[in-house]
């Protein structure tokens, strides 16, 4: 027997092909497509509603950031949310803005220093583009509500299964 072949099968057994990847959608807006004005400052400024599927097995946690690219020094955070529970596949349109929400998920402080969901709020010109990112953890982050968004990504360092990116576009 060729020295490898014992070596492909243990790939096989290990990393399944049939094995979705984690997806993130929407079903207020497709990938790359327009936010509806009902999820911005110029509606009710409402989060939108998000379901994914492909989650992998040793799921312990979900985290998700919503922030937009193209501002001059860095990203601007919209949403920060963590330890939603290893068995949801779905976020509710208009979560409340509270630090701790009825299911034990817990949300941060975005760049307009408040806590929840802040809508795409772009000054006239060119769309803008705001990246809805899941990651799906191996463990809880065990951060308090009102966490920063830096906050979320140092403590999500080595320990993201997998990940997802939506995206959505926004123009005034």
């Amino acid at each position: 027997m060729h020295p490898l072949r014992g070596l492909a099968l243990v790939l096989l057994v290990a990393y399944p092909t049939w094995a979705s990847p984690l997806t993130l959608a929407s079903t207020a807006f497709a990938d790359r497509k327009p936010i509806p004005k009902q999820f911005t400052c110029d509606g009710d400024n409402g989060s939108p509603p998000l379901q994914w599927t492909g989650v992998p097995d040793a799921t312990r946690s979900f985290v998700l950031v919503v922030d937009a690219s193209g501002s001059p020094n860095r990203p601007w955070v919209h949403w920060v949310l963590y330890g939603v529970a290893p068995d949801a596949r779905e976020l509710q349109a208009s979560l409340a803005r509270s630090a701790k929400l009825p299911n034990g998920a817990m949300q941060g402080l975005n760049d307009f220093r408040k806590i929840g969901y802040g809508g795409p709020c772009p000054p006239p010109g060119k769309p803008h583009r705001y990246s809805f990112r899941l990651y799906a953890l191996d463990q809880p982050i065990g951060l308090r509500p009102g966490a920063t968004a830096a906050d979320v990504q140092q403590a999500i360092t080595h320990h993201v299964l997998a990940h997802s990116e939506l995206i959505g576009t926004y123009r005034r």
